[in-house]
């Protein structure tokens, strides 16, 4: 709250903030063999003995592939204004090469088109972690041409979609996709390869790069160009110099990785001091800084809880309390030194704690970061075990004042001069939350797996209030 409002005073957001809800294409589309659409390391991983929580995997998902003009009314209905979702790649270029299906790129023809008449804005993600698998096969992320592909695959969908869609993420979350899914394994393509995770990072940082050249080279000039990380708001848990220098190194693989090469044209340099018994850094090619540092015309920031670390003990062991997934192998390379201490405070289903003022800390950094850069969150939102009651109404109090919370804490940044144009709630639906298969539910909108009916729970018609308002209603003024 403002030091100047009264707990009687609306929290009120810009006209024209943008409202929306977010999903990617795995976890909700389903139909996974129709229209030419090929296995992605995410349907290798999945169906894989013993990668996904009861084996599930993303075949069906919640059938958004079938049953999208439906959910878009839905989100009409809640009065959504912008909804973010992602291009499933092997649905679009079945092997990660050559020419596009347009049975595939039909498919997001229509639900732009859909959208559209329901006046809701489409912000396309081109990668939310879905590999084609064959690209996997020739190297994957930690391979250089990989690189090279996603720009043919981000030209090609820049030109069937540019002349209708103005918002554009070229990655999302790419430290996922380099660190869960190269080092500790626990997302696809499940390697535990820490010098492989590195150099997947700098794939990907180039694959920015040169998406977001494609894409400006095969679009309107009006579109906007950003990507979506999940910069993580690293807390030391002293003031000693050990605990600072592990929060320092945490904060170069988290973060520094990313926005250093791409919002500053440079890799921190103690990055390369903390890796360099795992990595020479000899991939980094010359041009390569200047290849990925393109101008951006938005930052996506995406953000569930603060990280808070310190220098580890002599006799530290068990599990990381990183709140990345149980592994053997570690996602941090070269930051075995460091220990993860759990947050004080209520916790989510997935473990993680609630913490708004991190939301506000990551915005003022990227305000800070990059001044004059429009930010947008692209992602936030809470895990809940939601059950109908004998109504068959969903209620989720918590998750309802978890937004409330998180939405306070943007209009407290936008009033300390933060650029925040729109907010992105995850998820729309409950769905495949990737290793968690179906036992984490984020969605606003209650999905009932057998039938796959959909129902809004309490937070969905909170938010849907507050998108119409421009306000955040009082917590208890959804029933």
């Amino acid at each position: 709250m403002l030091e100047s409002e009264t707990p009687a005073t609306p929290v009120t957001f810009p006209p024209a903030f943008l409202w929306g809800a977010a999903t990617s294409a795995y976890q909700i589309e389903g139909a996974v063999r129709e229209d030419g659409r090929t296995p992605s390391i995410w349907d290798t991983f999945s169906h894989t003995p013993g990668k996904t929580a009861g084996g599930d995997h993303g075949d069906i998902a919640v059938d958004h592939f079938h049953r999208y003009r439906d959910d878009v009314a839905l989100m009409a209905d809640l009065g959504l204004t912008a909804y973010r979702f992602s291009i499933s790649w092997s649905r679009v270029q079945p092997t990660g090469r050559g020419p596009a299906v347009q049975q595939g790129l039909d498919f997001y023809r229509r639900l732009v088109d859909e959208l559209l008449a329901h006046g809701i804005r489409p912000a396309v993600t081109l990668y939310h972690w879905d590999l084609p698998q064959e690209l996997e096969d020739a190297g994957g992320w930690p391979e250089r041409d990989t690189a090279y592909r996603f720009a043919e695959y981000a030209q090609i969908v820049g030109e069937a979609l540019g002349d209708r869609v103005e918002q554009w993420i070229t990655l999302n979350e790419p430290w996922c996709a380099a660190f869960l899914g190269y080092a500790s394994g626990v997302h696809a393509p499940g390697r535990t390869d820490p010098a492989a995770s590195l150099k997947a990072a700098h794939t990907l940082n180039l694959a920015h790069g040169l998406g977001t050249s494609a894409l400006r080279a095969s679009m309107p000039a009006r579109n906007s160009v950003a990507l979506s990380l999940n910069s993580s708001v690293v807390r030391p848990f002293s003031q000693d110099a050990a605990d600072l220098a592990a929060a320092q190194k945490i904060d170069d693989l988290a973060n520094g990785v990313f926005h250093g090469p791409i919002l500053h044209g440079a890799y921190p340099q103690t990055l390369f001091t903390a890796t360099e018994l795992i990595t020479d850094w000899s991939f980094v090619e010359d041009g390569d800084l200047a290849l990925i540092n393109q101008p951006l015309d938005a930052l996506g920031l995406n953000y569930y809880t603060p990280a808070l670390v310190s220098s580890a003990d002599a006799d530290t062991s068990g599990p990381r309390a990183d709140g990345h997934g149980s592994s053997a192998h570690s996602p941090w390379p070269g930051a075995d030194d460091v220990t993860f201490h759990q947050t004080p405070g209520e916790r989510t289903e997935m473990g993680w704690t609630i913490d708004p003022t991190g939301l506000h800390d990551l915005i003022m950094r990227y305000t800070r970061e990059a001044p004059g850069l429009p930010l947008y969150i692209t992602e936030n939102g809470a895990a809940y075990d939601d059950k109908p009651d004998p109504d068959g109404r969903v209620h989720d109090p918590e998750r309802v004042a978890y937004l409330q919370g998180h939405l306070a804490a943007v209009r407290r940044a936008i009033a300390d001069g933060a650029d925040v144009r729109g907010y992105y709630l995850w998820s729309l639906l409950d769905n495949f939350e990737w290793a968690y298969g179906y036992e984490k539910r984020f969605g606003a909108v209650y999905v009932d797996y057998a039938t796959l009916e959909r129902t809004p729970k309490s937070s969905a018609l909170w938010y849907g209030q507050a998108a119409r308002t421009g306000t955040l209603p009082e917590v208890q003024s959804i029933q």
